[in-house]
């Protein structure tokens, strides 16, 4: 980090901060600060929506997802286009409708009060977890490669988030993810066309994409039927279709964003542009971390990518075991780039050589035993030590390869997402608690400004729970598949619930919120049995399938429960 990068980091996030609190200030009431008057533009709203899902997990996590397994995670995206369909036509009309803050509003001018409260709670609780793991991502990664102090860390990003979003709640929240898209893909695209520049020069585009193939990187569909393959085309359909149904439809960090259109039709261009780019946006993002890993093959690789590991060894007994490996890996990437260097040549005359294709194939499997290897060291020096280095490769490569300058941008991209998803969070908890918790459960009357000092209070309160969940998290296997597993857990529940409010008349509050409980416990049992006792590659269920899972049982169970009720009630009046 050189001064002129500290500018470029300091600058941008301080002008996100204080154009988003001086452009919104002054909310007048809690229809004002929720829905943001109802004044936001379609491309806003669809700009938005993207930033809220696109986190600092999405830029950090995803190319680390890539480098190691390649382009497959992008078909967790398959289902979203056709879930924002479905949301279009049936979400949206239905909560302008009704004229709802919040989309679990809607659940007790469907059902009851009770089940209202559950979905409530169910999001309180996900995304209150979620939302601390936004800010606890970007801020564990800059300290281990910083140097920087966690604590301190995640109490500078919670605090940056919590100024603009009590100042102007969903108008400064929508101002600000306006800003921090455009600074997002303008540092995505400098470091991908960076990164193919850094390329020897004789070797093309296409010739990168030849040698991610040749180790497995492009392998972008997979059609099996196997339950236990994490991303599948049939996975992505379906329980990503639910996911991306659940997640954009009835979680309030989503639907506030949408909410806050001038009108029903603006609302729905917004979810369409989401549903048109998401995907492009995700393929470029791993195509970058599959780009990462081609030029590793002509640049000197670690053993590990999370420094805090070699620091570890470096004071441990295991040094010179865990040394002679580095040499083996030093040696070997000479090897790779000579056996890579050779291939290109031959590509560049129109030969696809299959004898240096299995050579680059062999070359990888003796990399991955080597790194194997020296993940065992590390867990035999410190058992308590995270050998899953993922989460950390993109960020090797930016502060290791990127010229000065480029480094403080990058910096901001991964603050700026952090702070987007983490500000759309609180006003949804905010919003959430306020209006589904607070004000519904105050019996006597309270004035406009009163509820919207409760709003505000919330989000304060809120920013201070995500920063102390942030301050207690630990690395999971892969940051972005920890997010999607936390959802996948509780959104099938709730989707469940909405679609019977929305598409089965019959079923009553009774039968929906009995279903519900039923379904969510059913979750968590399958949840632990079939995934959490399983060692990572081995879980028993890809958890995609939980979406699913959790809808259908609400929906058959609450049918089930139902004609039971009326069964009995038939035989009362007979």
């Amino acid at each position: 980090m050189q001064l002129f990068d500290w500018i470029i980091l300091i600058v941008t996030l301080l002008f996100i901060v204080i154009y988003g609190a001086w452009k919104t200030k002054g909310s007048k009431n809690v229809e004002d600060f929720i829905l943001g008057s109802n004044e936001t533009p379609w491309h806003v709203v669809g700009l938005s929506v993207m930033a809220t899902q696109a986190s600092a997990i999405t830029f950090l996590s995803t190319p680390g997802q890539a480098y190691h397994d390649g382009m497959g995670f992008v078909q967790f995206y398959f289902g979203l286009p056709i879930a924002m369909v479905v949301i279009c036509v049936t979400f949206i009309p239905l909560y302008h409708k009704y004229k709802v803050y919040t989309a679990y509003e809607y659940l007790e001018k469907r059902f009851d009060l009770k089940t209202r409260s559950l979905a409530a709670i169910l999001f309180l609780f996900q995304r209150g977890l979620g939302t601390g793991l936004t800010i606890y991502a970007p801020a564990i990664i800059l300290s281990a490669l910083l140097g920087w102090n966690l604590t301190y860390m995640n109490i500078i990003i919670g605090m940056l988030v919590i100024i603009y979003t009590f100042s102007g709640g969903t108008k400064a929240v929508n101002v600000t993810q306006k800003q921090q898209m455009f600074v997002i893909m303008s540092g995505m695209f400098i470091t991908f066309f960076l990164i193919l520049h850094y390329l020897p020069n004789d070797m093309t585009f296409t010739s990168a994409l030849h040698i991610a193939g040749a180790n497995d990187k492009m392998n972008i569909v997979n059609f099996s039927f196997d339950p236990e393959e994490k991303y599948t085309f049939w996975s992505g359909i379906t329980g990503g279709f639910f996911l991306a149904l659940a997640y954009f439809g009835t979680d309030q960090s989503q639907v506030g964003r949408y909410l806050s259109g001038r009108s029903v039709r603006e609302s729905q261009m917004g979810l369409i542009m989401n549903g048109l780019l998401k995907v492009p946006m995700q393929f470029f993002i791993l195509l970058t971390g599959v780009m990462v890993f081609v030029f590793f093959q002509f640049n000197p690789v670690p053993l590990n990518f999370n420094p805090n590991n070699k620091a570890m060894i470096e004071k441990s007994a295991y040094k010179g075991e865990y040394n002679a490996l580095e040499k083996k890996l030093d040696d070997l990437s000479e090897d790779k780039k000579v056996i890579n260097l050779l291939y290109i040549d031959q590509l560049n005359q129109d030969y696809d050589n299959p004898i240096l294709r299995k050579e680059l194939v062999a070359l990888s499997n003796k990399e991955k035993d080597l790194r194997d290897r020296a993940k065992e060291i590390i867990v035999k020096a410190d058992s308590n030590s995270e050998t899953n280095d993922k989460d950390y490769v993109f960020f090797h490569f930016i502060l290791n390869y990127l010229p000065k300058g480029l480094i403080g941008l990058l910096l901001a991209v991964i603050i700026s997402a952090a702070m987007s998803s983490t500000a759309s969070g609180l006003n949804a908890l905010a919003s959430t608690t306020a209006i589904d918790i607070y004000k519904r459960n105050v019996k006597e009357e309270k004035s406009e400004r009163h509820y919207l000092y409760a709003t505000k209070f919330f989000t304060l309160l809120w920013g201070i729970i995500a920063i102390l969940f942030a301050c207690i998290g630990t690395l999971f296997e892969n940051l972005i598949q920890l997010v999607n597993i936390i959802g996948s857990i509780f959104y099938g529940t709730v989707l469940g619930i909405f679609l019977v409010g929305f598409y089965i008349h019959k079923v009553q509050s009774k039968a929906i919120f009995y279903s519900a409980v039923v379904s969510q416990l059913t979750i968590f049992i399958i949840y632990y049995y079939a995934i959490y006792i399983f060692p990572s590659g081995e879980e028993k269920l890809g958890y995609l399938w939980l979406n699913f899972i959790g809808a259908m049982l609400t929906i058959v169970i609450s049918l089930l429960l139902q004609w039971t009720i009326f069964r009995k009630q038939r035989a009362i009046t007979a």
